[in-house]
């Protein structure tokens, strides 16, 4: 069963949070990836930022079992400020605060997110 979908309402509102707490970066945090993977459709590179979620995204190869071969883990604060254009991707790498593997690792090109042309 596919994960529930977080309306944009509720995603924009909490990306939008002066101070986020647990639950609501929790759900900024998601309903970022969720944006990702609709806007970068695919399953070559998964994109962890655990504890909070993950997602497939990014067209080619398709992986189906064990380990991807293109991984890209980071922490929430990391994610939403990538996701919302705060964070350069290749500062993020650099300064190691974004593991990422694989020669498909790379969000360069779909960062940051249109989170804000989202409909509410």
């Amino acid at each position: 069963m596919p994960p529930k979908r977080i309306p944009a309402a509720v995603g924009l509102a909490a990306v939008r949070a002066s101070d986020r707490d647990r639950e609501t970066t929790a759900t900024a945090v998601r309903w970022l990836l969720q944006v990702l993977a609709e806007s970068a459709e695919g399953n070559t590179v998964e994109i962890r930022v655990p504890p909070f979620g993950a997602v497939q995204a990014i067209e080619g190869p398709r992986h189906t079992r064990g380990t991807p071969p293109n991984v890209i883990e980071t922490d929430a604060a990391t994610w939403i400020a990538l996701a919302l254009g705060e964070l350069p991707w290749a500062d993020a790498v650099g300064s190691g605060r974004v593991s990422a593997s694989g020669q498909r690792a790379d969000l360069t090109a779909y960062l940051p997110l249109p989170w804000e042309t989202m409909e509410t």
